[in-house]
């Protein structure tokens, strides 16, 4: 099994920081599927970890509000008849879901104007088009 999650650049959560709840999964697989605890919940508390910088658990907070309960983000994987391979692949959506939240904003876009050249030759192309159209319609007066 992989170790600590990798959210970005040098921050990793550690396994204990992670809480882990496991249940019967639900979809095909047979006798065994009704006998073992094969779904894996995997939940981790933003708002109290202690190796998240206090401006990525901010970003991360403003982020995934519509998801969190009291601070902790909960990912349920049931995908795969093993336990393990849920396990894997729970860890591998939460690194997923934290890089996102913990990126920083876009770069604000300055609004630019295009040059009087571009407009110019913009315009010329527009007159030039008009009055090719222009030539065609007279053709067939006859």
């Amino acid at each position: 099994m992989s170790g600590p999650v990798h959210v970005r650049g040098s921050v990793v959560i550690p396994d204990a920081e992670l809480s882990w709840r496991f249940s019967r999964s639900s979809g095909p697989g047979g006798q065994h599927v009704n006998t073992s605890d094969t779904a894996a919940e995997l939940s981790f508390d933003v708002a109290r970890s202690a190796v998240l910088p206090q401006t990525y658990k901010d970003r991360a907070l403003q982020r995934l509000a519509g998801r969190l309960v009291g601070g902790v983000v909960t990912i349920r994987a049931e995908e795969h008849r093993s336990q393990l391979r849920n396990r894997e692949a729970a860890k591998d959506r939460l690194a997923a879901l934290l890089a996102e939240a913990t990126a920083p904003p876009p770069k604000a876009r300055r609004p630019t104007k295009p040059s009087r050249r571009v407009q110019a030759r913009r315009i010329e192309g527009k007159r030039r088009r008009g009055q090719i159209k222009k030539g065609r319609s007279g053709r067939f007066d006859d």
